[in-house]
Formats: structure tokens, C-alpha cells, sequence
């Protein structure tokens, strides 16, 4: 995670995002702070900090910083000029951290785990508005692991993770709409069991969740009818507040990059080349 230290909204490169409705920063502060404070102190995660830094005030997202797997870190090649001068900052943080760091192809863009999550076996990679379509075959060679690209149909929902929620190995959270036809149809092949939310929750963002065991911290604004699927699977919903960050278009899952996979539920075997 990254402190809110410089978090503001300074462009429009989304479309939740508005110069003209700014983000509260002594609120975003605070809602960062009781994030943090659930998952250590309540969920027993681990937490490690990437130190902020001004003129790039969307560093605390660091979901989208890339994507790691084992001790390497496969970089994000950002769409956006605004985010790409996070680039190097992440790549130092992770170097400096005893990591390999791997590139793609400056060609395709790719923004970490805002368009890959496992689920199970399978990462599935978004792609249209953030991530290019190509970029699922670097990562299959890579990853020697089975990468499934899905299309993503709404802008409203730009990256994977904004839509799309792993729980385990055969659960995901999902809005159905957020994907086109053929990407609905790849998900629902490797999901067995797929929860659907509806589309006023999807957009007070419940899917872009952190799952931690059998808990699900999210967004407010779940239904009582969701929360009862998830109770009857044998997962917890734990609501946060994190306005100030939907401002942004991010939400619980956008201010966290997972480090390590909480089970081998993957190809642990990868062999990377060296790194670019």
C-alpha cells in the first residue's frame, strides 16, 4: 500500500473522475488509515509500504503498479503519460527490495493487478481500456501458466478488478455487464460458482474487493441479499468507507497489490528470463 500523502484528483483520465469534485484530502487520510488498521490489526494481513511521492498523486492505487508472482515483479506499462511517471518509482521500490523486475514490451500496455487476478488456476487479464489484448500472450510465456484475455465492455468499469472479484479457487464476485460476450462466457467456463452483484453495487465498486481468508472488505453499499449469498458460502462482507477514493474511480482492491499468494493455487514453477 501507499499513503495518501499526495492522493488528488489532478486529471480526468477515467470517468468517474472530475477536476470540478475534488477529493477531501484530511478524509481520504482517514478512510486510508482505517483500511490499513482493519486489515493489520483485524484481518492479521502483513503490510508493507511503497513511500509517496508528490506529482503522482495516483502511487497510493498500487494495484496497478503490476503484478507479482513469487520474488519477481512483472512492471506495469501504463496507458496513460499521468501514470506512467510511476513506473520507475515502483521498479526502484521493487529492486531495491530484493525482486526481479520484468517488463513487457513497451508496445502493449498492461496495468498489473487491475486487469490480472487468479482465479484458481487461470489469470484472467482484462483488456480494452487500460490493458491491450496482446499483452495475455507475454504473460502466458512468462507465467507458464494458463492466461485468459476477457473484454471489457464499460467504461465505467476500466479495469478487471473494478468488476471482477476472485473469493477462492471456484468463487468470484462479478457484474455480468461489465464484459462482453464472448469475455462472460470465458469467465463463466473457469468459475464454478459466480456471484453476481447488480448494477447499483457495481458502481459504489463492491467487486473491487480485498479478500483476506474467508472475509471480503468492500465498499459500502452491498444488499442484505448479497451479503446473505456470501454468508451462505461461508464468507464475511466487512464494509469500509473509501469515498474519497471513488472519486478516483478506485476503491478497497485499487489501494492494495497483493505480495504473495495466499495459496499455491498456480503454477509455482515459472521461469522467467532476465530482466528488460
Amino acid at each position: 500500500m501507499c499513503r495518501p500523502t499526495y492522493y488528488r484528483i489532478a486529471y480526468e483520465i477515467n470517468p468517474w473522475m472530475s477536476l470540478r469534485r475534488q477529493a477531501d484530502a484530511a478524509r481520504a487520510q482517514r478512510q486510508w488509515r482505517q483500511l490499513a488498521h482493519l486489515l493489520t490489526r483485524r484481518l492479521g494481513a502483513r503490510l508493507q509500504l511503497l513511500t509517496p511521492r508528490p506529482d503522482v498523486p495516483d502511487l497510493v492505487f498500487t494495484a496497478n503498479a503490476g503484478l507479482v508472482e513469487g520474488r519477481t515483479f512483472i512492471r506495469s506499462n501504463f496507458r496513460y503519460p499521468e501514470r506512467q511517471a510511476e513506473e520507475p518509482i515502483v521498479e526502484r521500490h521493487f529492486r531495491r527490495a530484493g525482486y526481479r523486475v520484468v517488463t513487457l514490451d513497451r508496445r502493449y500496455h498492461f496495468e498489473g493487478e487491475g486487469d490480472a487476478l487468479w482465479a484458481g488456476r487461470n489469470l484472467i487479464v482484462g483488456f480494452r481500456f487500460r490493458s491491450d489484448a496482446p499483452a495475455h500472450e507475454a504473460l502466458a510465456r512468462l507465467l507458464t501458466a494458463r492466461v485468459l484475455p476477457v473484454e471489457l465492455a464499460d467504461r465505467r468499469f476500466y479495469h478487471l478488478d473494478t468488476c471482477f472479484c476472485p473469493l477462492d479457487a471456484r468463487r468470484a464476485l462479478w457484474f455480468p455487464k461489465a464484459f462482453d460476450r464472448y469475455g462472460r462466457k470465458v469467465i463463466e467456463s473457469v468459475v464454478e460458482d459466480l456471484i453476481s452483484v447488480t448494477e447499483a453495487e457495481a458502481k459504489r465498486f463492491v467487486c473491487n474487493a480485498i479478500v483476506v481468508g474467508r472475509r471480503v472488505v468492500a465498499q459500502e453499499g452491498a444488499s442484505a441479499s448479497l451479503q446473505r449469498r456470501l454468508a451462505r458460502r461461508g464468507f464475511e462482507l466487512v464494509p469500509v468507507n473509501l469515498s474519497e477514493f471513488l472519486k478516483a474511480g478506485g476503491s478497497a482492491k485499487c489501494l492494495v497489490l497483493r505480495l504473495a499468494q495466499r495459496t499455491p493455487t498456480h503454477n509455482t514453477r515459472a521461469h522467467f528470463p532476465a530482466s528488460t
